[in-house]
């Protein structure tokens, strides 16, 4: 990549990082919008989730993965410590492609 695309990109993204804390009490939104842009952040990271659960390369991961990442979503509903939950989310990974899911 050029560098001087680079330092565009970087100051473009210096910019708009900047613009939040300057314009944060000139800009108000309405809460239903607020509300929206919060599901909205919640949609795209679920919506990541899902695809690095389920996909590898361009086709199914298998069940290994997936149950490993079930395994991390139930025990954060729980409130488990992130350490143990992503042990567990390893393991469970581990032990079922050792027993041969893929």
């Amino acid at each position: 990549m050029p560098l001087l695309a680079v330092v565009a990109l970087a100051a473009g993204t210096y910019a708009f990082r900047l613009a939040g804390p300057v314009l944060r009490h000139r800009l108000r939104l309405p809460g239903r919008l607020r509300h929206l842009l919060s599901l909205a952040a919640t949609v795209l990271l679920i919506a990541l989730v899902a695809t690095s659960a389920l996909t590898e390369g361009h086709g199914f991961a298998g069940w290994a993965r997936p149950a490993g990442v079930l395994v991390a979503g139930i025990l954060t509903l729980r409130k488990a410590p992130f350490p143990l939950i992503v042990v567990l989310a390893a393991a469970t990974t581990a032990v079922l492609r050792l027993l041969g899911v893929p």
